[in-house]
């Protein structure tokens, strides 16, 4: 494994030109001159027990961890940085590819008015993402950063252009695709400084196209592959609209069956909030958008670009115990969540007032009807936009948080969710479960004894329409103590009292001690974890079974 990733000897280029930013940064410093250093770094490590009741497997190594470290240094229009990993191995539930370390992401940028400059790995976004978006998310251990250069041109203040090029990172390579990407955006605001107007109108536009060689001795397969969009943004004090369409030329690939069909997608967002009030309305429609560098990636690889999430990310266990991940290949879904405050000094708003959430969200298939070209061997299908398929999801919930007094607080919420576990978890409608459906409750309660001391409580529950092969009915139950703003001690037990099986009525028992100073964080965590599903903004990984001692650490610098 080179240690320098992919860079070789750039990559000691790179860190001895840091090096030398860093004591030009100490002789700055004795001028008073604006330099600074800053990043930080995590360490997660896991002792491994297995447990064959729950299905946690042998872990060979006993320990495995994730580790990485961000240094960024800035001085007026110039700043550059890396990030080193390593895994040692890779902890479980992440994709085995992530083995060893190295420099996995560093940069150079030089920023003026007209010009902004980077070299090296890239991070953007144009509009909501759906035809480009690179991001790290260490949650998922997600990375799919462009390699190559990145402009950013201001010609006048109501205009600005971006040009990228380069490869993405693929684990501790590169993928073979070239990605080329162009973005335009204009602010008709700033344009007319003399019409004075209160609401803002911005437009934009992409093409992002990638290419890769056509090896395949059956099919033939486009080389370069287009795809473009419009987007228009619409604010003002009270009201964001915003619709974006992405239109993607015939990509056949590992994830859509080589399906040569063409791929298009719709996002709209409406919201709209006053003193007390708001309300949001979203929805979407995606055929065939699954968009990679490379055709024959597959889960979270190479993804160049993403497809908004319109479902709610939950942060309770059981709500958010099966959650849903996007589908690229086919999905109509939609959102929409009112919030109000009732008022306070009432019978029903009491003291403070009372703050209520009501949402509904649902994703959708599409009426996929099959098609043949006569000539060849390629594959199509048709859909329309009036038609909507099988279900995949929905959520349905109600939270209340309300204020009692100075000491007591609590949080209620409820939640009737539907999940198609054969297309969400296997992306196959003949995969053999059958749809979960679930009432599911949650009291949050805190007592604040004393200034910076507290003790939570969580009491939940998630009760299964059918007692099936899904795992039936569960509860769960939280304390949490807060002694003082430095520690914290946390007693969880997830228990599966319903489960067909007898003998996997299991409890799942969890404790975990942190301490927390200035940004500085340190937990420790011993128990069970049940197998299931982590999402982060939309996009998922499956978590496998797990037993044993955890240990977290990240400071901020």
């Amino acid at each position: 494994m080179n240690w320098c990733f992919t860079f070789k000897n750039n990559c000691w280029l790179f860190l001895v030109s840091l090096s030398i930013f860093y004591f030009q940064t100490q002789i700055s410093a004795q001028n008073n001159n604006e330099a600074t250093i800053h990043g930080n770094f995590q360490i997660d490590a896991q002792y491994y027990e297995a447990d064959s009741l729950i299905g946690a497997p042998k872990v060979p190594e006993k320990v495995l961890s994730n580790a990485y470290g961000n240094i960024v240094y800035e001085k007026d229009k110039f700043s550059a940085g890396i990030r080193y990993e390593a895994y040692n191995n890779v902890m479980q539930g992440f994709d085995k590819r992530y083995k060893g370390q190295g420099i996995t992401y560093r940069f150079a940028r030089y920023k003026t008015d007209l010009l902004d400059i980077t070299i090296g790995n890239v991070y953007e976004q144009f509009g909501s993402g759906l035809l480009f978006r690179t991001y790290y998310e260490p949650g998922l251990l997600y990375d799919n950063s462009l390699d190559g250069v990145r402009v950013i041109a201001t010609p006048h203040k109501a205009l600005t252009f971006k040009g990228l090029i380069g490869r993405q990172r693929n684990f501790f390579t590169l993928g073979e695709g070239i990605v080329r990407a162009f973005d335009g955006e204009l602010s008709i605001n700033d344009l007319f400084d003399s019409l004075k107007l209160k609401t803002r109108f911005i437009i934009g536009g992409s093409f992002v196209s990638k290419y890769q060689p056509d090896r395949d001795p059956d099919l033939v397969l486009p080389e370069n592959v287009g795809a473009y969009g419009g987007r228009i943004n619409i604010i003002n004090e009270h009201i964001n609209f915003f619709a974006e369409y992405a239109y993607k030329i015939n990509d056949p690939s590992y994830v859509n069956g080589y399906n040569y069909k063409f791929g298009e997608a719709l996002f709209t967002s409406f919201s709209y909030a006053t003193q007390g009030f708001a309300f949001i309305l979203q929805a979407k429609r995606i055929d065939n958008m699954d968009f990679r560098s490379e055709r024959d990636a597959t889960l979270q690889q190479l993804l160049i670009n993403y497809m908004p999430a319109t479902t709610k990310q939950h942060t309770y266990l059981m709500p958010a115990f099966f959650p849903y991940a996007t589908q690229p290949n086919g999905e109509v879904g939609g959102m929409a969540e009112v919030q109000f405050k009732l008022p306070k000094n009432t019978l029903i708003g009491g003291p403070y007032g009372t703050d209520v959430t009501i949402n509904f969200s649902f994703a959708n298939g599409l009426v996929k009807h099959p098609l043949k070209d006569s000539t060849t061997t390629m594959h199509f299908y048709s859909t329309r936009w009036d038609e909507i398929g099988d279900p995949y999801y929905h959520d349905f919930f109600i939270e209340i948080q309300r204020k009692l007094n100075k000491k007591w607080k609590f949080t209620a919420l409820y939640s009737n969710q539907f999940y198609n576990k054969n297309i969400v978890m296997f992306n196959s409608p003949n995969a053999g479960f059958p749809n979960m459906q679930a009432h599911i409750g949650v009291l949050d309660v805190t007592y604040k004894y004393k200034t910076h001391s507290s003790i939570r409580i969580e009491a939940q529950g998630r009760f299964a329409y059918k007692r099936d092969i899904n795992g039936g009915s569960w509860a769960v139950g939280l304390v949490e103590w807060t002694p003082s703003s430095h520690f914290y001690l946390t007693l969880i037990d997830q228990y599966n009292y319903d489960n067909l099986d007898e003998n996997l009525r299991l409890h799942y028992y969890t404790i975990g001690l942190g301490f927390v100073k200035d940004s500085n964080r340190i937990s420790i965590t011993y128990g069970k974890q049940r197998a299931g599903v982590f999402c982060v903004g939309g996009v998922c990984r499956n978590v496998p079974a797990s037993n044993g001692l955890a240990i977290s650490i990240t400071s901020t610098f």
